[in-house]
This record gives structure tokens, sequence and C-alpha cells, in this order.
């Protein structure tokens, strides 16, 4: 435990956040930077002191640091900070990712020991096409992760995309039962259920990513662990459809990518993407505009009755304006003609 120590005078440790086989993960702040930042410092930290373990270790410590470095630009990977060697401890400083792991989406912490949550079809569609995005920019470096699963799929806080973290392939490199033996023997990297039977035989291809992604999916419609589900005596496919109602489209996919023989396999995040796309374009449901208005038709049929109608409606307002623009001269008063009056002589006397 390295908590209160301040690495390379400038990372300074506040707390463990996990720790596996081979390392150690903490909280910390960057204190050469104003309001102090953090971010997340790995240790490299294998239990076997056996020198060939310890060279294997450092040598993949440092691949991932060259992994997170070329990908550094995709927005929804970590980005690496600084790979740093000191008192002979290694380090690799990066990006901390606010949010939660889907883990805790798939068995919420008050809800563990209940039924755990299962997706609906939209949320799986739009789940499987965010992670395929980002595996795409993976698979396009010739980087296979290899230990895709829900705890290493992040929901970033700011807007509720996925994150895929955690490049170290060093975590399960030598089983413990082969440390005492001298002969140190290759074994799965990753996590049983997700898995495929290639990488378990040492030999992981890119598809064995797309498998990983599909028993994902697979997990967030049925709410059942891979490692729970039943497979086929004879073709060791993965029995999962009885499960949970489904469409075909989505259902068909998702049995390509967790194909029991690689070969049959969507090849690499890329087609997988293309195949789930249709799917994630009608999940989107489109802005409904205000409707134009409607014109009201014209009855050809009634044009001379029209005709003659807007000729007397013409008239008539002709005349209402006449009679109004008239109106005070027909109110004006005449005087009434007074009588003349000639006068009379009187009669001589």
């Amino acid at each position: 435990m390295i908590v209160g120590l301040t690495i390379k005078g400038r990372y300074h440790i506040i707390s463990l956040l996990g720790q596996g086989g081979f390392g150690e993960t903490y909280l910390a702040e960057d204190r050469d930077l104003p309001n102090h930042p953090r971010c997340v410092v790995k240790r490299l930290q294998p239990q076997s002191n056996e020198p060939f373990v310890l060279e294997t270790a450092k040598r993949l410590f440092k691949r991932e640091s060259e992994y997170l470095y070329n990908l550094g630009k995709h927005d929804r990977i970590p980005q690496l900070l600084a790979d740093i060697e000191e008192n002979q401890e290694f380090y690799l400083v990066q990006e901390l990712i606010e949010g939660h792991d889907l883990s805790e989406e798939f068995n919420p912490p008050h809800q563990r020991g209940a039924q755990a949550v299962q997706f609906s079809e939209k949320e799986v569609i739009q789940l499987l096409y965010d992670i395929l995005e980002i595996l795409r920019s993976v698979h396009q470096q010739n980087i296979i992760h290899r230990d895709i699963k829900p705890s290493n799929l992040m929901r970033r806080d700011s807007d509720s995309r996925i994150v895929l973290i955690d490049f170290g392939a060093v975590k399960e490199i030598y089983s413990q039962s082969n440390y005492s033996t001298g002969q140190p023997q290759t074994v799965p990297i990753g996590t049983p259920g997700y898995v495929p039977s290639e990488q378990e035989k040492g030999h992981p291809k890119l598809c064995s990513d797309i498998y990983a992604v599909g028993m994902v999916g697979i997990q967030a419609l049925t709410g059942i662990f891979p490692h729970e589900l039943p497979k086929d005596s004879q073709t060791l496919e993965v029995i999962w459809r009885e499960r949970v109602s489904v469409s075909p489209q989505l259902a068909g996919i998702l049995d390509k990518m967790v194909r029991y023989q690689w070969q049959q396999r969507y090849q690499s995040a890329d087609q997988a993407l293309q195949a789930i796309k249709p799917l994630a374009l009608s999940s989107v449901s489109p802005t409904v505009a205000s409707p134009a208005p409607r014109l009201p038709s014209l009855n050809l049929s009634k044009i001379p009755k029209m005709l003659i109608g807007l000729v007397g409606l013409g008239f008539v307002t002709l005349t209402v304006i006449f009679v109004v623009q008239n109106f005070p001269h027909f109110l004006r008063i005449q005087p009434y003609p007074q009588p003349t009056v000639t006068p009379t002589q009187e009669p001589v006397l």
C-alpha cells in the first residue's frame, strides 16, 4: 500500500481503488496542476519475485503504456498521463473516468442476492453499438483487449457513454500453481465466461474480443452470468435464447458473435458494428415534426358555380363599400324651405 505517497513529487496517492494478481490501482491527485485534478495510478506489483515473471510483467506493463498512448486520442479510452519508473517501481498514470462500471447496472449493490437486472432489447442494441464503436479503433491498430467484461466497461457520468478501461494484460499471465515449478505456463488472459476457446488455449484473435462483447450482450438480456449458461454438448454453442424473448435479428447477431468456432464469428469489431448498425438506427425514436396544414382539394366540376358566387360576392362587397362611404350624405338633414311672405298694402281710407 502506498497511500499518502507522492510519486515523482507530483501524483499524491489518496486511496486504494482495487488490486489484482499483478498490480494495484489507486486514486491520486495531480499537485502540479491548478485545483489538483484527480487521476488513476496503476502500480506494478506482481505476487511472485521470480525473475522471469518480473521481466514478463514489466514488459507487458510497458506494452499497456504503449497501447494507451497510441489510443489516447479516442475520447472513450482513458488517456495516458505519465509512465513512471521510480525507486525500481513502475507506475502508469491515467485519466480518471467519473462514473460507474456496468457490473453495478447488471447487479446493483442494493439488489445483490436477488434476480439480476435484465436490459430491454433497445438498451442492449445501444450497449453493443457503443462498445463496438470503441473496439473498432482498438482493432484497427491490431490490438486485442482480451478482458472485455462489465467491470471494464464504465458508464461515464457526463454523457452516459461507455468507456473501455483496463488494457493491462498482465493480470493473469501465469497460474500460481506453476510458479514453484520453474516452468511458467501461459494461461487465459481474461475472465471465465467471457473468454472463448482459442483464447483459453493461448491463441487470442480480434474475434476473441467479439465473443466477449457478445457474452456481455447476452448477460444484459438474460440477467445471467455467462459461466452459468449451459452449452450444447455436441456443438459447445451457448444456449441462451430460451431464457428471453428477443427479435430474430438481434438473436442472430449475438449467436454469430459467440460462435464456438472463431472462424464463424465476425472477424473484427468493424464487421460486428456494421451488422448491429441497422438495428441501432431503427431503435432510435425519430423526431416527430408537426404535420403541414392540408389544403382543401379542388373539385373542377364546381368551378362555374364558384365563379358565379365570387362575382356575386364582389358586387355585394362594392355595394357595401359605396354605401359606407356615402352614408353621411344620406343622413344629412336639409332645412325645410320657409314660405316667402309678401307684404300686403293697407286699405286707403
